[in-house]
């Protein structure tokens, strides 16, 4: 049986996950696994498929990708999303390399790629993701700000107040 691969922008944590799910099962689409960023399907989709699956998506903020370099975009966003909330284990070395090793480009071809079409750097999107994921702890006030900077990469507290006023 041959596999599909969807990559599907805004895929971004486990609800979006779950939306993805939601729609192949409810259009009778069988999948193998939905993952941040993509789904990859059992099948290749008929025409017919292929257009209620983007009016859905279309419906809840989803968008198929079909350029090769969105999609490497989509990757690099999938990888740092994933690195941040912990969902994936890509390790603990620098996010460069990183994504070197699991996209197989050049960290210099990756970053002016990002950048051409996100209008912002690797760096500032994994900023603004590591900022929205420290203010959802902060809001479930479970750990304190130490643990706080420990849970997101940051090397102190200091730096990271420092850090989230800078953005804030």
């Amino acid at each position: 049986m041959e596999e599909k691969v969807l990559y599907i922008k805004n895929v971004v944590c486990q609800r979006c996950k779950s939306s993805v799910r939601e729609i192949l099962e409810g259009l009778k689409i069988p999948y193998q696994e939905v993952s941040l960023g993509q789904a990859v399907l059992v099948k290749p989709l008929t025409a017919a498929e292929m257009s209620a699956i983007q009016k859905e998506f279309l419906r809840v903020g989803f968008e198929i990708l079909f350029d090769k370099n969105e999609r490497l975009v989509n990757k690099i966003k999938s990888i740092i999303i994933a690195r941040i909330y912990k969902e994936e284990n890509y390790g603990s070395g620098k996010l460069s390399k990183v994504l070197s090793e699991y996209l197989y480009y050049d960290y210099s071809h990756l970053t002016r790629l990002f950048t051409t079409i996100e209008g912002k750097t690797i760096q500032e999107f994994q900023n603004q993701v590591k900022i929205e994921r420290i203010k959802e702890l902060l809001e479930y006030n479970e750990l304190n700000i130490s643990e706080i900077a420990r849970e997101t990469g940051y090397s102190s507290a200091t730096y990271l107040s420092t850090q989230f006023r800078k953005v804030t």
